[in-house]
């Protein structure tokens, strides 16, 4: 009986061993099948490879863009005021100049004969004025006596007023004279750069010859006129009112260079019916005199910058029939389907209002191999 005990002990023993044994030889057979299958083409299959971005959290700036031409701040044809001579021409082509330098000459010597007969005039009315003065007094003096008549008196004293007009005629020959020689000298009217020259020293100038002598266009500063659809008009004024100073920056015509930097002046009166835009002035100083007269540039208004705002790449953007959306890597290495809000883009960034915070990762490259829930393998950060 004592035997049969040990027996069957042993028994069960045996069995338990051998239970175990086969247990712990199942789990490891499972173990190397799934990880064949982890490692299997088809299960590397469903895993996509995508490019990410981490959205962030930033400024977005709010920009108009147009078309615009420069144009001088201000522009003079330079002309004379007096028929003559162009005797002398003290500029070169291109040069700048400023208000008052002295430019060119008139034959000034016609302008100075009648000066000077102007002048002779003047001396010999003065001359006969104070003899019909030193009468007039004498006229007083027999009249209180009674010996002329008292008409006579009268006629003296408007003798004596006739002259003193013919003084004053004579004073404004004069001065007419004066102001005659100073226009033979020609000075610039205001700041600027001349252009070509029009007209060469020798020739016979006219006041009214319609060309001029030379043109003056006043560079620093310059302004620009360029063009906004008229939905921009609202904004802007709004920015305005509100005191703000609006930046403009120009650019070449591929927009590969910022020539200038400036600020919008004013706005025009008059929506242009046939386009739908308005026009819009704006002033630059113009110091290194990137900017030229006539000059096509791009134009950047600056309207405003938005604070703290949600930002991503624009290529993480995907549109469907519901609307904007972006896939969102979820912490699992799975793409979850975001429906967004957006705001406003620049450059490559677009800005979100609703669906996405700062820190949360999308996908920008690779979206069409995705579908709610696929699993990812990130390439990349940016």
């Amino acid at each position: 009986m004592r035997h049969t005990r040990i027996l069957d002990l042993g028994g069960w023993l045996s069995v338990l061993l051998f239970m175990t044994t086969s247990i712990w030889l199942f789990q490891s057979w499972q173990g190397r099948a799934q990880a064949r299958r982890s490692n299997s083409p088809q299960t590397a299959a469903m895993t996509a490879s995508v490019v990410v971005a981490v959205a962030r959290q930033g400024n977005m700036p709010v920009y108009y863009d147009g078309l615009g031409n420069v144009t001088a701040f201000l522009a003079v044809t330079v002309r004379t005021r007096v028929d003559g001579q162009l005797m002398n021409v003290y500029f070169r082509e291109g040069q700048f100049v400023n208000s008052g330098d002295h430019l060119a000459d008139i034959d000034p010597r016609p302008f100075q004969v009648q000066l000077e007969q102007a002048e002779g005039l003047l001396a010999r009315d003065q001359a006969t004025l104070a003899n019909a003065k030193l009468d007039l007094e004498r006229y007083h003096t027999l009249l209180a006596q009674d010996a002329i008549p008292e008409q006579q008196l009268a006629t003296q004293e408007s003798t004596v007023r006739q002259l003193e007009a013919t003084i004053k005629a004579d004073q404004a020959a004069i001065d007419d004279a004066k102001l005659q020689l100073v226009y033979c000298r020609i000075t610039a009217p205001i700041d600027g750069r001349i252009g070509l020259r029009l007209v060469d020293p020798g020739n016979i100038v006219h006041a009214s010859d319609a060309s001029g002598l030379l043109v003056i266009t006043q560079v620093q500063p310059i302004a620009v006129i360029f063009t906004l659809p008229e939905d921009a008009l609202s904004p802007v004024l709004s920015r305005i009112k509100a005191g703000a100073v609006l930046s403009v920056d120009a650019y070449n015509r591929d927009r590969s260079s910022k020539l200038a930097s400036g600020n919008l002046l004013t706005t025009d009166n008059a929506i242009d019916p046939n386009t739908g835009t308005l026009r819009f002035k704006a002033v630059f100083r113009n110091q290194d005199n990137a900017l030229f007269p006539n000059q096509f540039v791009n134009v950047r208004l600056l309207l405003e910058v938005l604070r703290g705002q949600v930002i991503v790449p624009s290529a993480a953007i995907q549109r469907g029939p519901q609307g904007s959306y972006v896939y969102v890597v979820k912490p699992d290495n799975t793409a979850e389907l975001r429906n967004i809000s957006t705001g406003v883009s620049e450059g490559d960034s677009t800005s979100i209002n609703q669906g996405l915070k700062a820190g949360e990762i999308v996908v920008t490259d690779g979206t069409d191999r995705l579908k709610p829930g696929s699993r990812v393998a990130m390439r990349g950060n940016s």
